[in-house]
């Protein structure tokens, strides 16, 4: 469906990288749930020439596992961003590079990379060229509209990135001072797409498969990038695909599907990373596992203060039987112990 640079891909959803979720141990579940193409988290270019172990151990990849994986680099700097490339390309054989910018998060763009290169096309385009020609990977870039609704830098960004030799520019619709509060802007991604022959990448308020199929068909983008509707939900990847590659809708997740993946989840940090570790950075995502059914809020609260393994199962398990037995007596005894 897309050549990116001589990369066949044959799918039209996306993973997109994401700090703090999409992890080594959720890579794994993800490709599980038949993601064809996700990222790792964006890794720090200065980091990785400074040699932090922290930094490169996010770019572990299970080479064994089908499916194509990018690693995303950010910093400001051309010939830094270069070496970086180098260095991932030839230690860790991903099969694209991408360049964020667009992460909005103060501590990236206050270095002048991230979101922070929407406000100099120039720069976008010089470090764009700089890994570009350092790898023989496909290079994408991601991007949002601008810095704010009075800066709005995308299209001529698209326009030096793509020069500079990037295979596809993956839109967030939504500015830097946004974040993400409001709506994505789905029609300045339908403009983007129009104005250029190459891979343009939708992304921006995907939360369900007909989300990912509408934003297909009505912007005109080639694939679309799923992001925080995956957190704690895998089965969007599962969902999306079927509808967007078969035209058939398939079922969400049951009680017991959405306890025992959790569980699941649970486990292989425990096991990547050792259970002191594992505990607190499990604790947002076990959160995302049961948003949206009864007494979640309570639930969760209860997860955050719990630090030994064991006891999170167990609080798990019971929640999971405390709503499937659904029985207003049998529930209020269970949100009573809890208390005690």
């Amino acid at each position: 469906m897309l050549n990116l640079n001589g990369l066949e891909i044959n799918t039209r959803v996306f993973i997109a990288p994401m700090a703090g979720v999409t992890d080594y141990p959720y890579r794994q579940i993800l490709r599980e749930f038949g993601a064809g193409v996700l990222f790792t988290e964006m890794v720090s270019s200065q980091g990785l020439i400074q040699g932090n172990r922290r930094t490169e151990n996010l770019i572990e990849i299970n080479h064994e596992k089908p499916g194509i994986i990018g690693v995303q680099l950010f910093g400001d700097d051309p010939s830094i961003m270069a070496e970086a490339a180098i260095l991932v390309a030839e230690k860790h054989r991903p099969d694209l590079l991408d360049i964020n910018m667009g992460c909005p998060a103060r501590k990236v763009v206050s270095t002048g990379a991230g979101a922070a290169l929407m406000q100099d096309p120039k720069q976008a385009g010089r470090i764009t060229r700089a890994v570009a020609k350092a790898v023989k990977l496909p290079v994408t870039v991601k991007i949002r509209l601008g810095w704010d609704s009075s800066k709005l830098t995308a299209a001529r960004v698209v326009d030096r990135v793509l020069e500079a030799g990037a295979a596809a520019v993956t839109v967030h619709g939504r500015t830097r001072e946004q974040f993400y509060s409001g709506q994505a802007d789905w029609q300045a991604i339908t403009e983007i797409a129009s104005s250029t022959s190459a891979s343009i990448i939708g992304n921006g308020d995907i939360f369900t498969a007909e989300d990912a199929r509408r934003m297909l068909e009505t912007t005109g983008c080639q694939a679309v990038m799923l992001a925080r509707g995956v957190q704690g939900n895998p089965w969007l990847v599962k969902t999306s695909l079927s509808l967007v590659d078969k035209g058939q809708q398939i079922p969400g997740p049951t009680i017991e599907e959405r306890i025992s993946q959790a569980l699941d989840h649970l486990q292989r940090a425990i096991d990547y990373y050792g259970q002191e570790r594992a505990v607190p950075l499990m604790r947002k995502h076990l959160s995302w596992y049961i948003k949206g059914l009864p007494h979640a809020a309570r639930i969760r609260d209860r997860i955050n203060k719990l630090t030994e393994p064991p006891s999170i199962q167990n609080l798990l398990l019971n929640y999971q039987q405390a709503l499937i037995e659904d029985r207003e007596q049998h529930f209020k005894q269970y949100l009573q112990d809890l208390k005690n």
